[in-house]
């Protein structure tokens, strides 16, 4: 209250003084010559923008939007990769938020910039007028490409728009194509790669930024120049949602070109790596997500306590680990995304082998069934009775205590939704568990301390618990709400060679042969694969797109990209219809005191329906209230 105080006594001193000049700019109001004057001005006024960058970071969920304080229903769980006890289906974002409206006022906050800089350019050299505009040129751009992918064609503002200088029908500016709009961004990068240095600080965009966000940006257009079948045309011919199939090839060329841009820049983190020791190639890819120096790492968002957080801890370790809060376990990876991975025991369809001959096979300890896993998939999801934090993650159904001769029968027929039958089993009502006496004397909780708990929403619901990103040394103390600050990559090495190899796969696809695309595409493949840990492909021939699209669903699994993905190839209503996601149960035999595990469909209902008008969001009602020249996306 007291700078209340001195800021009312102060108008009050001036008044009454007539300090009236109403050419004098009040001494709270920041002049444009107290910004661009000077490289502290202007830098204050880049990390503004970089501060309101529409990125799906930790703090992202389709439910609550962009640059939130929590989350709660995560965009892996609407996608496939995982379970949360949040949510139960698929879904849309919340079109309540302010996305577009956040949008168009850093696309102002760009415009202004670079209208407003050339006025001081004699304060500094041009090298560095040259990066900011290039700079926010790359902003713009990747601004505009978080509009199109979710409305496609938006009204296009390339300048400061004023009132009362421009009257209110002029301010009504109608959509543009989605073709224009992807054009347009293609055209910003590229301004911001011929301006920008080859190196930036992190958090901050040089050249390789900008081609690598183009490669992301193309390689969306020309999905949707491939495989959209929504279209919507104004009264003057433009088509707002939809991109002419003719023009994929030439959006996937434009793709490829800018990811090969960043050959010899950055390179796939092997700082642990060894080709011959498994567990290494695990700690490798554990340490890719928090090492400051990779070089794999294009473009960050940076966090540090206390000033700018995160709570992707507090919501996300297994039960055991979690801090005071009382939070965890929100992402559960779903036996669909861990069956993605080789050297899992598998049945000839692709699914998990867990029987044989009828009966479950045995395990001596959890871990047995994943022994020969790729190390990837041990350094991206938590295991049932892996290790995280120095501590084994205890993730059990129950015990059984039936009879064993001549094996356990499945416990619930195939496909089955219902709930595990209560006779020969104890399992826990919540997280009090009450230990069960084994016939050695020894006890055991039924659950493990982070397994499924019938009736606690803080438990692992699918029989697994998400690694990636969860800080490796953190102490239980400090796994708090608003506690965290790692890193979030935003775009890495891994995702510009899986962006080249997609292209140049859907250019081979399209019959383009002016260079060998296929052969290109299978090494970078076999690059990712190598770092990873994965049986190499032995052969082009084999190297089809849905290859490609499985890599990058392993590689970029939970980093909110698959949520995009399913949605620029236009699969999500297909592999989503009517789904209900599979899990894995641990469970603990008594009689053989030994593991097996229960393959099964969410036990929880969760059903999975994708409607396809997701595919281009509803424009708020809002903004069309505004401004009767928007016309809202089909569907709505």
């Amino acid at each position: 209250m007291k700078k209340y105080a001195y800021i009312i006594f102060a108008f009050l001193i001036c008044w009454t003084t007539a300090c009236k000049k109403l050419d004098t700019l009040p001494p709270s109001i920041i002049s444009d010559q107290d910004v661009f004057s000077s490289s502290a001005g202007v830098t204050a006024y880049m990390a503004r923008m970089y501060a309101e960058l529409p990125i799906e970071d930790f703090r992202y969920s389709p439910e609550r939007g962009l640059n939130m304080f929590w989350i709660i229903s995560p965009t892996s769980a609407t996608t496939g990769e995982a379970l949360s006890r949040d949510q139960n289906g698929s879904m849309q974002e919340n079109t309540g938020l302010s996305t577009w409206s956040d949008c168009y006022r850093t696309i102002r906050d760009a415009n202004y910039f670079s209208e407003n800089i050339a006025k001081y350019t004699g304060n500094f050299t041009t090298e560095q007028v040259n990066q900011w505009l290039g700079e926010a040129r790359f902003i713009r751009a990747a601004t505009y490409f978080a509009l199109v992918k979710r409305y496609g064609g938006v009204p296009l503002v390339d300048k400061v728009l004023n009132y009362p200088a421009q009257s209110v029908e002029e301010l009504k500016i109608p959509r543009s194509s989605e073709e224009k709009i992807y054009d347009f961004i293609g055209t910003d990068l590229d301004y911001a790669y011929a301006n920008l240095p080859e190196k930036s600080q992190a958090g901050r965009a040089n050249k390789y930024v900008a081609a690598g966000f183009k490669s992301r940006a193309m390689l969306f257009a020309g999905s949707v120049a491939k495989y959209n079948q929504i279209s919507l045309v104004d009264g003057g011919g433009n088509r707002l949602c939809g991109i002419p199939a003719t023009k994929a090839v030439s959006y996937f060329k434009a793709a490829y070109d800018a990811a090969v841009l960043l050959e010899g820049k950055y390179d796939l983190y092997k700082k642990a790596w060894s080709a011959t020791d498994k567990e290494a190639q695990y700690q490798n890819y554990v340490n890719l997500f928090f090492d400051a120096t990779s070089g794999e790492n294009i473009f960050v968002r940076q966090y540090h306590y206390p000033e700018s957080v995160h709570g992707y801890d507090a919501y996300n370790v297994p039960r055991q680990l979690m801090g005071a809060n009382g939070y965890s376990s929100e992402v559960n990876p779903t036996l669909n995304y861990v069956e993605l991975f080789d050297g899992i025991p598998k049945n000839a369809d692709g699914t998990i082998k867990t029987t044989t001959g009828g009966k479950y096979d045995l395990y001596t300890n959890t871990m047995d069934l994943f022994a020969n896993a790729e190390p990837r998939l041990r350094a991206t999801v938590v295991l049932p009775g892996d290790l995280l934090k120095g501590v084994s993650i205890e993730i059990r159904r129950g015990i059984y205590t039936g009879p064993t001769a001549g094996g356990i029968s499945p416990l619930l027929p195939a496909g089955s939704t219902a709930h595990y039958p209560t006779t020969n089993m104890v399992e826990s009502a919540n997280a009090s568990q009450t230990p069960y006496t084994l016939p050695n004397g020894t006890t055991m909780n039924p659950a493990g301390l982070s397994g499924y708990f019938t009736g606690d929403g803080t438990c692992s619901v699918s029989g697994f618990s998400i690694r990636k990103y969860i800080v490796p040394d953190k102490p239980t103390s400090l796994v708090l709400e608003n506690r965290s600050d790692q890193t979030w990559i935003e775009l890495r090495y891994a995702e510009v060679l899986l962006n080249r190899a997609e292209a140049a796969a859907e250019l081979n696809a399209l019959g383009q042969g002016d260079k060998n695309y296929l052969q290109d595409a299978f090494t970078q493949i076999n690059a990712i694969r190598e770092r990873a840990g994965a049986t190499l492909l032995t052969g082009i021939a084999g190297l089809t797109i849905d290859v490609v699209r499985k890599e990058r669903k392993k590689e970029l699994g939970f980093e909110n990209k698959q949520y995009w993905d399913m949605r620029r190839w236009r699969v999500a209503d297909k592999e989503q219809n009517s789904t209900v996601y599979r899990t894995l149960m641990p469970f603990y035999s008594a009689g053989d005191s030994k593991y097996f595990f229960d393959a099964r469909l969410d036990e929880r209902n969760s059903r999975y329906t994708f409607d396809t008008r997701w595919y281009y969001e509803q424009i708020s009602q809002n903004e069309i209230q505004k401004s009767q020249n928007l016309v809202q996306n089909p569907g709505y």
